[in-house]
């Protein structure tokens, strides 16, 4: 199958350092060249990818020391790819809605991921005007804002089983919170139960320019109390230590988080994650088995001794089990063969009720299913 990945061109695919979508396009491209497709990855010029890169700029937005816009940036991309349209059955974009203006003819044989939240006030009335296109939501609690737009599937996020690893012989003397510093990630809180615990804690965080009056303001008096280690942004080469030798990592969110990569990236740690149940997290964590569900401060401190109690090796294998990046790439595979089964069948239609010939599409996804097999998982 010939499939293009298109990725938001702020961070590199993979990120060096802080960035979610953008390392699951990573993984999914990855993934998708080893099950033997032709994949070709839109992205920025300094990604790393076993796909056909396409640069679309010569850097990633946000570590770009030149001064940038998204909005052309972004365009330019969608361009390119317009052009090319004919060299793929399948174009999967992560961007949002930059596409839906530009795509709407052949809105049948594309597919979103819904990377982010939903609950915008001018997202519902874009997607009540787009349902042609087919969503894939990363969680089912992420849909509940816009539950009458075109959601094909649920495909919780994938990560390589290499990339992260427990630590044989874990420390065990502090608790971790990664991520990225902002209210709704609730770091301020994170430090408030691992002091009230009696628990050093250390943090990996990307400190966006929005979000530094609130570092600023909140989380930096919280720092200097003591007790508190910030390391800043990591990269994956440091999760495995910073992650496996935790006691268990803080997940104080305080919003409806779409999914939240770094629970799957602790899960893959064998580190069990304390969390406010809110959005995804009663998706992605079993209470008692990779984590615990908590609603206060008190009930987060008395969840740290009690995560000694749990599995590592159950955890690791849970992660396995559920978000590796096989079980996300078979997952989109198969969204992807529904969609070209019904552009062949909407051909075969087209052809009985007007006598005229099917659409280059269809024809186009009928020549490459021929030469590629019904085994592309």
């Amino acid at each position: 199958m010939r499939i293009a990945q298109i990725s938001p061109l702020y961070e590199s695919v993979p990120p060096s350092l802080y960035g979610g979508t953008e390392r699951v396009v990573s993984t999914l491209a990855d993934t998708l060249v080893e099950l033997g497709h032709d994949v070709t990855l839109f992205a920025s010029g300094d990604s790393r990818t076993k796909a056909r890169l396409v640069a679309c700029r010569d850097k990633a937005l946000r570590l770009d020391p030149a001064r940038s816009w998204d909005l052309p940036a972004h365009l330019a991309m969608m361009e390119d790819v317009r052009s090319r349209i004919d060299s793929f059955d399948i174009l999967h974009f992560h961007t949002d809605c930059f596409q839906m203006l530009l795509f709407e003819d052949v809105a049948a044989r594309t597919v979103t991921t819904m990377h982010g939240r939903l609950d915008m006030k001018d997202l519902t009335p874009f997607l009540a005007t787009h349902r042609r296109f087919p969503l894939v939501s990363v969680s089912d609690s992420q849909r509940t804002p816009c539950r009458f737009a075109n959601f094909v599937a649920t495909i919780p996020h994938g990560m390589k089983r290499d990339v992260i690893r427990p630590v044989e012989s874990p420390s065990d003397d502090y608790v971790a919170f990664l991520g990225r510093i902002s209210p709704e990630k609730g770091p301020d809180i994170a430090i408030d139960i691992a002091r009230r615990a009696g628990w050093k804690i250390r943090i990996a965080a990307k400190v966006d320019t929005l979000d530094r009056g609130f570092y600023t303001e909140t989380v930096e008096p919280l720092i200097k109390q003591g007790h508190v280690e910030f390391i800043g942004e990591i990269g994956d080469s440091q999760k495995s230590e910073f992650l496996g030798n935790a006691r268990a990592v803080l997940f104080p969110i305080q919003w409806p988080e779409p999914f939240g990569l770094v629970m799957i990236e602790a899960m893959a740690a064998g580190t069990p994650v304390i969390a406010w149940p809110n959005g995804s997290v009663p998706e992605v964590i079993e209470d008692g088995v990779t984590g615990f569900h908590v609603t206060s401060v008190d009930d987060a401190v008395a969840a740290i001794s009690r995560s000694a109690e749990l599995d590592r090796a159950r955890i690791r294998r849970t992660f396995e089990r559920r978000f590796s990046d096989l079980a996300m790439a078979k997952a989109y595979v198969e969204v992807y063969e529904q969609l070209l089964a019904k552009a062949r069948n909407r051909g075969k239609t087209s052809v009985r009720s007007s006598g005229m010939p099917a659409p280059h599409v269809a024809a186009d996804v009928v020549k490459t299913d021929r030469a590629n097999g019904k085994n592309t998982t």
